[in-house]
């Protein structure tokens, strides 16, 4: 009618007709607009993103199966509105309608990303957070996010997909003005949190966050597929980028942090430092994220020095690390590249370890001693490194190596704090009487070393008793022929009484600290 008339000329613009009937278009636009709004209103809880997105999947394997009376409720509001946007669309009062649409459903998606505990705050405000609490909102947001990408965020674009069906422009600005701003809001958080003030225990938590954002990215790029929504894509690459700057600077300043380690308190009895524990925990814990370290080292390498021993980050035998096949920024990479920069680095970081190790030595006065302190301390990296990711990443062989060194180490200590006592047990013919001197002189040999060693530590149980057991062997053997050939001889009861049988059971008190 409005056409027929306006098509007959400007003469019958003014048509009572006409003005009659664009007074009826108008009562029928409200009214269509009032119960667009009203089932909207009256259908909240039936159309909100969650179960939307649910019974969205539902529906794509189901079939024919029925479906209950809460679906069917939800499928006739939708095919209402649908139908009452299509009439609004088409009459030329898209506006009306997607302004009721996008004030309630924005209120929804708002109060959706507060319901899985996410709220909107500042860069300014993460910075004055301390740790503890910046770390709870990480975990709540690491919590929220597979939820708000695959369920909130999605829900929505299926609802839009299906209510303004007939109208592509309509259903992309308003998804970008419903949803694209929270999405941005809610990825823009990693970024506050990389900007916070850089320290090693964070390093997890960025990593974390990293892992979680590459994960949901074929979300993040099927989502907000619209040139529209590009700043959410945007925004989603930013943050990968920052949290990978922030974790290398904070593994690099982990790295200076060993370096800069100066405390001159030797561990007593020889035992593993407690930086070598808290280093080989924090570096073991770095090798449940090879994949991500990969793309991190590939896109902001640390600087391993050249003169380390080729040896010594020789990683050739480790086994591939697979980049994440949903990282936007893995196409270019090799799998051999990602092997060997994730192994090299984190090799790095303990051939770091073993220098200030080397360099404590100093801080015993007894050789020995500083020897049983290296053969702990490689004894607890190698062991460590068998117990965790850390062996995929850097081998068998590389792990091989560094149990020898610590065996090589074990056996100069014996070497050095038992040999004396060996040498005073002859090995050639002697007099009787010069055999009751060399037996005095051998007890009392054993029993300064007994006394000097009495609170050094073997940490680990296996590499004791072998400590043990070579240490048996240097003196025991010898001894017992020496002792067989001459106890019967010796005058001094107490002498003759230090049998084989009581230097054996003396040296197996040793080295439990």
């Amino acid at each position: 009618m409005l056409a027929f008339v306006a098509a007959s000329g400007p003469a019958r613009l003014s048509h009572p007709c006409l003005v009659r009937a664009q007074t009826l278009m108008q009562a029928a636009m409200r009214r269509l607009a009032k119960e667009f709004y009203q089932i909207l209103a009256a259908n909240r809880d039936l159309l909100d993103p969650e179960s939307v997105s649910v019974r969205s999947a539902c529906s794509s394997v189901s079939g024919g199966e029925s479906i209950s009376e809460v679906e069917s409720a939800a499928a006739i509001a939708m095919a209402n509105l649908r139908a009452i946007a299509d009439t609004m669309v088409s009459a030329g009062y898209s506006k009306e309608c997607v302004t009721t649409y996008q004030t309630l459903r924005k209120c929804i998606v708002d109060e959706g990303l507060c319901r899985l505990g996410f709220e909107r705050i500042s860069l300014a405000h993460v910075l004055k957070l301390d740790w503890s609490m910046l770390e709870l909102k990480v975990r709540s947001w690491l919590g929220a996010s597979r939820v708000a990408l695959r369920t909130l965020f999605h829900g929505e674009r299926v609802l839009l997909d299906h209510v303004f069906a007939g109208s592509n422009t309509v259903r992309e600005a308003l998804f970008a003005d419903i949803a694209g701003d929270a999405a941005v809001h809610f990825l823009s958080f990693p970024v506050s949190v990389a900007k916070s003030k850089r320290s090693p225990e964070k390093l997890f938590r960025l990593l974390d966050l990293y892992d979680t954002i590459v994960e949901l990215w074929p979300e993040i790029e099927l989502g907000f597929s619209f040139e529209s929504t590009a700043v959410v894509r945007a925004q989603a690459l930013a943050s990968l980028s920052k949290l990978a700057e922030t974790a290398s600077a904070t593994l690099a300043d982990f790295e200076s942090a060993i370096l800069r380690e100066s405390s001159r308190l030797a561990v007593p009895g020889g035992g593993v430092h407690p930086m070598t524990r808290y280093t080989m925990n924090y570096i073991s814990l770095l090798a449940d994220y090879g994949s991500s370290l990969a793309e991190i080292f590939a896109d902001c390498p640390l600087q391993t020095p050249s003169h380390i021993p080729d040896f010594f980050l020789d990683t050739s035998q480790a086994p591939a690390v697979h980049p994440p096949a949903s990282c936007p920024s893995s196409s270019g990479t090799t799998t051999s590249s990602y092997d060997s920069v994730v192994a090299e680095q984190l090799a790095w970081l303990v051939f770091a370890l073993l220098c200030k190790l080397d360099g404590k030595t100093e801080t015993y006065q007894d050789v020995g001693l500083s020897y049983l302190f290296l053969a702990n301390n490689l004894q607890y990296i190698e062991s460590k490194v068998r117990s965790c990711q850390l062996l995929e990443l850097l081998g068998e062989e590389w792990a091989a190596r560094h149990a020898a060194k610590a065996r090589q180490h074990s056996a100069r200590y014996e070497r050095v704090a038992w040999g004396g006592v060996a040498a005073e047990i002859p090995k050639g013919e002697v007099s009787a009487g010069e055999a009751g001197e060399r037996m005095r002189a051998f007890i009392a040999a054993l029993e300064a070393a007994c006394a000097t060693q009495a609170g050094w530590v073997v940490a680990d149980p296996g590499m004791r008793e072998e400590v043990r057991e070579a240490v048996r062997g240097m003196v025991v053997p010898a001894f017992r022929g020496f002792y067989a050939r001459w106890h019967a001889a010796l005058e001094d009861v107490a002498v003759a009484s230090y049998s084989p049988d009581v230097v054996r059971e003396r040296l197996g008190k040793l080295f439990s600290g």
